[in-house]
């Protein structure tokens, strides 16, 4: 069964899923990071069978998305930096020494990032249609929310999450699933705010040379699973990355940038099986 779950890590408030082992395990758990402008209710369908599996999961929802908290632009910066350093803190308050990290979206880009600056901390790499290369690009869809008074108008209308992430994922999501993802943009004007300053201080170009700098001489176990049909991220940039023998490419041919959402039976084999697996 899926928690819901809160701590304070000094100033900053998260909330979080979790999911037990179903027996004691000394398994490094996998932590589960999600992009824009979704939150971790995206990895409900992965979630149970990693604890099946015997590894808890948990999967927070960055500072400033879903139900964590939305502080102002003046006591969190919302730079990679600034959220690099949260979710180290994060870990050290949940006594994460290791994990397996789970990475997607453009926000998922942060996570490649500390995967890379922190790689003691990892013993296993998954990552989902996440920016891999400069040639990496905001959707316009994003584009705009970073727009002075555009964006900040676009922002505080609960619809757009209806609008990117069934744009993005190619398919309908359900009434009761949308009015999850809807609920903290209904509860508080200030997830708008947080999603802008998410959008103007991410530093996409930087953010990619950095990732496809570092993935080069990455050497951790590594799992990419992929929609194919993604219509922001192209396949393409996985190429170079994916030849690289500590890599597996698992190819989904239909599904779209947010593959977690809507293909967790397809997804599900092929991670349990990279997880299981002993790598020397």
């Amino acid at each position: 069964m899926i928690t819901k779950e809160s701590i304070s890590v000094g100033s900053l408030d998260w909330f979080y899923r979790k999911v037990q082992a179903e027996q004691e395990t000394d398994k490094a758990p996998v932590v589960l990071l999600h992009g824009i402008p979704s939150q971790s209710y995206s990895w409900r369908w992965l979630m149970p069978a990693l604890a099946e599996q015997g590894r808890d999961a948990i999967a927070p929802d960055w500072i400033g998305h879903g139900f964590s908290a939305k502080p102002d632009k003046r006591d969190f910066a919302y730079t990679p930096d600034a959220y690099i350093q949260a979710l180290s803190d994060l870990l050290d308050a949940l006594e994460i020494q290791t994990c397996s990290l789970a990475v997607q979206g453009f926000l998922g880009s942060v996570g490649l990032q500390f995967a890379l600056r922190h790689s003691d901390r990892l013993e296993r790499l998954i990552i989902f249609n996440t920016p891999l290369s400069p040639s990496a690009k905001l959707p316009w869809k994003m584009q705009q929310w970073g727009i002075p008074l555009v964006g900040d108008m676009l922002t505080q209308d609960p619809l757009l999450i209806d609008r990117t992430l069934e744009g993005g994922s190619g398919f309908q999501i359900a009434d009761d699933d949308l009015d999850i993802y809807r609920r903290p943009f209904l509860q508080t004007s200030s997830t708008g705010r947080s999603l802008v300053a998410t959008i103007k201080n991410l530093q996409l170009p930087q953010a990619t040379a950095e990732i496809a700098d570092g993935l080069k001489t990455w050497r951790k176990p590594t799992q990419i699973i992929w929609g194919m049909l993604d219509p922001w991220l192209d396949s393409a940039m996985v190429e170079p990355f994916a030849s690289q023998s500590n890599v597996e490419w698992v190819k989904l041919p239909e599904a779209k940038h947010y593959p977690q959402e809507h293909w967790g039976e397809e997804i599900e084999p092929d991670l349990v099986t990279f997880l299981r697996r002993q790598f020397v």
